[in-house]
């Protein structure tokens, strides 16, 4: 009994490892988001589908678990890695008390890589990421996180920045963030990571707090040492020194 938890990386084939690649071939059914599933259309033709919307992964990896459980060969995906903000640590608990079933965590591209790259390195020295999606973690937590960032001088990346009905968390966490941090502080944003309409853009904390951003979108937070280098966002290790 075999199941595979997948990351498939921002989407598409060619931004997924050769190992996610050759599980995806290996299986019968693929459970994941409808708009994941599509992204990876061309490799999983022909195979069983089990798709479901957000707020129903419970539902989608213990129909996975029940697939496996039936002798078949399952893979479960996340977009990005699936071990952040992904569905690895749902199948284990889901699984929990069936040592029968397999399990194999494969590991992909997470938003912070993808989209670092397309700005450039904001990411090169520590860094922390925080989801500001209240959904699942108290917002009282999510501040606490974000001043233990601000305040060890991480760079950050900001995943889930605002939804239809989170319109304003992008800017409270700002709000945050400019308690210690300077106003001009280097920031970026990724929109569409590794899809088509891919966009990025550059600004800074304090007009950060008024840019639109939606689900689609990454944000980047530079530390006190994050510059911007010809239009890129480049966070120095200090190889050149100080």
């Amino acid at each position: 009994m075999k199941l595979y938890v997948i990351g498939i990386g921002p989407g598409g084939e060619e931004q997924m490892t050769l190992r996610a690649v050759r599980a995806l071939t290996a299986c019968d059914c693929v459970a994941g988001y409808g708009l994941y599933l599509d992204l990876i259309a061309p490799l999983i033709e022909g195979k069983e589908r089990i798709m479901t919307g957000m707020t129903r992964e419970v539902d989608r990896c213990t129909a996975a678990r029940d697939r496996a459980l039936q002798g078949q060969t399952v893979a479960v995906v996340s977009s990005g890695d699936a071990g952040v903000y992904g569905m690895a640590g749902l199948v284990f608990e889901v699984c929990e008390g069936h040592p029968e079933i397999e399990i194999e965590v494969i590991p992909g591209i997470t938003a912070a890589c993808s989209g670092g790259a397309v700005l450039g390195s904001p990411l090169t020295c520590d860094f922390a990421c925080v989801s500001l999606s209240d959904l699942l973690t108290p917002w009282e937590v999510i501040e606490q996180r974000l001043r233990g960032a601000a305040q060890g001088d991480f760079a950050i990346a900001l995943y889930n920045p605002a939804s239809k009905k989170r319109t304003d968390h992008l800017q409270r966490a700002c709000d945050i963030l400019l308690e210690t941090q300077k106003p001009e502080t280097v920031c970026g944003l990724v929109r569409n990571i590794g899809r088509a309409g891919e966009t990025f853009s550059l600004t800074t904390l304090g007009a950060l707090r008024d840019t639109p951003v939606d689900m689609l979108t990454t944000v980047f937070v530079g530390n006190s040492r994050t510059k911007m280098v010809d239009g890129r966002m480049v966070t120095p290790r200090g190889y050149r020194g100080v």
